[in-house]
């Protein structure tokens, strides 16, 4: 049976489409292999024109996959967008390691798009917020790329690396963050801590003899007694006001709350202060009257204690009936009545 003249040009035409699309493909790879070089982390930057050339101008299944990562710088200073520099950060952190870890492969690479100039692309693959990452497999597009759900951006890189391995099998291997201190700078560290050692000793020991001063136990016994009378942690936790701005007068403050239902920090600090002055007062009778010889200055100063004491808690408890509405008064025996 003789061949029809027609059938070695259909073959001649389809080989020649093979190695048309092969060279294509490897153009692409070249040129991405080479952009790649001249970016200190890798990544490598694309537009509308670009990333039609990566994805749509070779044939399918494509030799690599696009991690693809879509910026605007013009929102980086948005309060509501602060996390977008991180994100960018953890993925040019992402790149950098990975080609330290396979500097040969070119299974996947890692671009990323501005806004400014790739509305088109960014509308084509119908991202509408920010951050956004894509994962463009071998046999995928524009409409069936995968998104990754972002997390918690100080160890995204981590997360982007599983959610590439498990996509696609490609071992993006462990990721190499920067130092916080180079080895200079440590050298440079030690070097001042043994030229200063003698110095931090001396005032080591000094601080250590200033602990054993009873001034400053007293004054910080007594800084800690007015905190746990005037309900100090209370006004932190609460972040409770010092004082209200009149509501019927607002050229005055209002230092007194009437009310149980809500407390001021002057409040506090007041009923504190007067505290503290009972304390003081019982703490002075018990540890420095005794030592008086004379009788009658004893008699004196101890009767004028407790007056001043009784009508310092006289006030808190009126200020407290005042605030709350209760009424505290004295339980006299009824033989009294």
């Amino acid at each position: 049976m003789a061949l029809s003249p027609k059938l070695p040009l259909l073959f001649l035409i389809i080989t020649l489409s093979s190695v048309t699309a092969t060279a294509s493909n490897d153009d692409v790879v070249a040129e991405l292999l080479s952009l790649r070089s001249t970016s200190n982390s890798g990544v490598i930057h694309l537009d509308d024109e670009s990333i039609s050339r990566v994805l749509t101008s070779v044939t399918t299944p494509r030799p690599y996959s696009i991690f693809l990562f879509f910026d605007a710088v013009q929102f980086h200073d948005k309060k509501e967008l602060r996390v977008l520099p991180e994100f960018k950060k953890q993925f040019n952190l992402l790149s950098s390691s990975f080609i330290k870890n396979n500097p040969d492969s070119a299974k996947i690479f890692f671009c990323d798009i501005e806004f400014k100039d790739s509305n088109l692309t960014f509308s084509r693959f119908g991202v509408r917020t920010l951050p956004h990452i894509r994962l463009v497999g071998p046999t995928q597009g524009f409409s069936d790329s995968e998104s990754f759900d972002e997390g918690d951006p100080t160890n995204m890189a981590e997360s982007m690396a599983y959610f590439i391995q498990l996509k696609t099998n490609i071992s993006v291997g462990p990721i190499h963050r920067p130092q916080l201190l180079s080895r200079n700078q440590i050298i440079l560290i030690a070097l001042v801590i043994l030229a200063f050692i003698s110095y931090f000793i001396k005032k080591f020991i000094a601080v250590l003899s200033l602990f054993r001063s009873q001034k400053l136990w007293l004054a910080g016994s007594l800084f800690v007694y007015f905190l746990s009378v005037s309900g100090c942690m209370h006004n932190i936790i609460k972040s409770t006001p010092m004082f209200l701005e009149d509501r019927d007068n607002p050229s005055k403050l209002v230092f007194f709350y009437r009310g149980y239902d809500r407390q001021l920090g002057a409040e506090g600090f007041t009923v504190g202060l007067l505290y503290t002055v009972v304390g003081l007062l019982l703490a002075f009778l018990t540890q420095g009257l005794v030592k008086v010889r004379n009788v009658l200055v004893q008699t004196l100063v101890t009767f004028t204690a407790l007056v001043v004491s009784l009508l310092i808690v006289k006030q808190v408890v009126v200020l407290d009936n005042w605030k709350t509405g209760y009424k505290i008064h004295a339980f006299w025996p009824s033989a009294w009545n």
